[in-house]
């Protein structure tokens, strides 16, 4: 099923890129949910066990690590979920733990979206898991419950435009959903070895909806001011649950984090189904890890004595003890996600210290952003990603990672330029997440790219190859001369409290361009100072900024 299902969207990728509501070259959604199943699939290849059980962890756990793009993290929550379902199953599925593990698929992906939107993927995988569960209590076998789930993807699918208002109004269904319904064509085609046909649309229109509004994301307080230390060891373990002699309890998330807050402060708990990762200031480091042992084996241990480290751990002065090879760990890590060169160089110049090549069509995986932060060798990591798209993959990475990480959520270039205003390299991790995201709300972002087909949008009139003036995520202006949509972009999003205008120009404008328009925002609004700067980045003529 695995197999089938992963070649099924592999083949059907760029048709998912293609439904995109917007028409701008950003559809990469097929890409990004086809590379987290792959990702999912090498795991299962990979494995050595053979039960259902091993095999369903194995694809959870690689599209866990490979998940990209809002699309690819809901689809790794959506097999998270799923193998729970199956943890009970060895050699065989009846019908009703198949129906079940769907469900369970469903419950873990509600669960990871702060602010659910119907008509997305979560809709259709939601409405088909019910028919899965309505056909196995009707006492059908493993073949119709699949069936059911496949069909009723398939009508949930064609529904999603009567949810979502934009949806409807280009007349398109949700492109994570479609990506999923070829999941579990591709699941039913391997149950029944015959070729099952789903219903399709015009390429020229089609969704990529945003799938999540995370407003909350997680904090932790790796550092306190030496004389101020009230527990004084760090004290950090690692738990792989229901390993080992010493297991006497059932891990519960909540129980375990509540009971580890009593001991001590700056506590940061992650865990999976199979590890769980504990950092906690604490008096009784042993109490820590005896209670730990309570669910497993202990595979990680380090205690430092606060107390002795003569610098402020918070500015990265600590003295703690590491052989003489290992290169001494800065105290924050910056890591950004941008494209192009010049881009780049605006980052590094306000203090980035890690940039992800990536960004709108190049979403990084969850692994590569944990690879960002390893090259970053910091005590603590504070991560832009620049894109909504990008978020949940973010987010991810800073609660499975090794040090205490949080995520600033700029949802473009410009809010992160921005965001690094707030930065101060002598703050706590957290009063630097809320910081510079209160910078964010300073910026207002705009871009200029090309349109690739013609389309109507909130009334506007787009034809293909117009040049498009987008603010913040929505459409303004429409122009198929550059100069013109950009000047018109610029001054719609001027107001009366505005001072700053910054023009970024991409891979295929000329500096002497740039400054043209520059100057005719100059001459006509006196009070507004224009700053050009080269960005080398693809895909977006201009990235402008308004402060």
């Amino acid at each position: 099923m695995i197999e089938v299902g992963g070649n099924r969207l592999n083949a059907n990728a760029e048709y998912v890129n293609s439904l995109n509501v917007f028409p701008v070259p950003d559809g990469d959604t097929g890409t990004n949910m086809n590379l987290s199943f792959t990702s999912g699939m090498e795991h299962v290849k990979n494995t050595q066990e053979e039960t259902i059980t091993a095999l369903a962890q194995a694809l959870a756990k690689g599209l866990l690590m490979g998940a990209r793009g809002n699309s690819g993290v809901i689809l790794s929550q959506l097999f998270r979920g799923f193998s729970r379902g199956l943890e009970a199953c060895q050699e065989s599925i009846n019908a009703q733990e198949l129906a079940n593990a769907f469900q369970a698929g469903v419950d873990t992906a509600y669960k990871a979206v702060m602010k659910p939107v119907e008509g997305t993927i979560l809709t259709v995988a939601r409405e088909s898991a019910q028919a899965g569960l309505d056909a196995a209590a009707a006492g059908e076998d493993v073949i119709a419950v699949m069936s059911a789930v496949q069909s009723k993807a398939q009508e949930a699918l064609d529904q999603t435009q009567e949810q979502l208002p934009v949806l409807k109004e280009v007349g398109v269904v949700d492109s994570g959903g479609q990506g999923l319904l070829f999941i579990y064509t591709g699941f039913l085609e391997s149950l029944t070895g015959q070729a099952v046909p789903v219903n399709t649309l015009d390429p020229e229109s089609a969704d990529i909806t945003e799938l999540a509004h995370h407003d909350n994301f997680f904090n932790a307080s790796h550092s306190v001011e030496t004389e101020d230390i009230k527990y004084g060891f760090c004290t950090e373990i690692m738990v792989s649950l229901g390993k080992g002699k010493t297991v006497t309890d059932e891990f519960d998330y909540d129980e375990f984090r509540n009971y580890l807050d009593s001991l001590g402060d700056s506590l940061l708990v992650v865990a999976d189904d199979e590890v769980v990762k504990v950092h906690v200031h604490t008096e009784t480091p042993g109490e820590v890890m005896n209670y730990g042992q309570k669910f497993g084996d202990l595979i990680k241990i380090k205690v430092d004595n606060m107390r002795l480290q003569h610098d402020d751990i918070l500015a990265g002065k600590g003295a703690e003890v590491q052989p003489k090879e290992a290169a001494k760990k800065s105290p924050y890590g910056i890591i950004s996600v941008a494209a192009g060169d010049g881009v780049h160089e605006l980052f590094k110049s306000l203090g980035v210290t890690q940039i992800i090549n990536g960004g709108q069509t190049m979403n990084p995986s969850t692994q590569d952003i944990l690879d960002a932060i390893d090259q970053a060798n910091a005590e603590n990591i504070i991560i832009l990603p620049n894109n909504s798209n990008i978020f949940m993959a973010a987010k991810q990475a800073a609660e499975v990672a090794d040090q205490p990480a949080v995520v600033v959520p700029s949802r473009s270039i410009n809010q992160g330029l921005t965001a690094m205003l707030g930065f101060n390299d002598q703050a706590s991790l957290e009063d630097n997440q809320d910081n510079m995201t209160a910078e964010l709300d300073n910026v207002k972002s705009g871009a200029i790219t090309n349109a690739i087909r013609d389309t109507s949008i909130d009334g506007i009139q787009i034809k293909d190859g117009d040049y498009m003036g987008i603010i913040e995520k929505d459409i303004k202006v429409a122009n198929a001369d550059l100069d013109q949509a950009t000047i018109a972009t610029i001054e719609a999003m001027l107001d009366d409290d505005a001072e700053l205008v910054t023009l970024i120009y991409g891979d295929q404008v000329q500096e002497n361009d740039a400054q043209k328009i520059g100057q005719a925002i100059e001459d006509k609004y006196d009070d507004i100072e224009i700053e050009i700067v080269p960005g080398n980045q693809p895909v977006y003529h201009y990235l402008i900024s308004v402060e």
